[in-house]
């Protein structure tokens, strides 16, 4: 049995990996258009909308789709290659959840900071 508290280098560098594609994907999809296909947008008095009002959506070009669909490859691999590390096996099962957990936020990037300029 090895120290849960410990990870070994290769599975640090792979959450890392996963922290940073899952951020590259959703970075991505916030630039995209709202709708996969084409959708005509909407005023807010038509449907309920917490946004207002809702433009007409282009969708997604081809080149887009695949983009996002190898994004969620990368994501599906990293994922399944942390959680089939070897390490894991040398982890007590009461421990096991927590020491994922703790494995996540030990290599979460640090959120940045945002400095707020006092008024003259």
């Amino acid at each position: 049995m090895t120290d849960e508290s410990t990870f070994p280098d290769d599975l640090l560098q792979l959450q890392e990996r996963l922290h940073r594609a899952h951020a590259e994907h959703r970075a991505y999809l916030a630039d995209l258009p709202w709708s996969v296909e084409p959708q005509t947008g909407w005023t807010r008095g038509e449907r309920f909308s917490h946004r207002g009002d809702v433009p007409d959506s282009p969708g997604w070009s081809d080149e887009q789709k695949e983009t996002v669909d190898r994004m969620w490859a990368e994501i599906r691999e990293l994922s399944i290659t942390v959680a089939d590390h070897p390490h894991w096996a040398s982890v007590p099962r009461d421990v096991l959840v927590d020491a994922r957990m703790r494995l996540k936020k030990q290599t979460r990037p640090a959120e940045p900071r945002i400095e707020v300029a006092e008024a003259a």
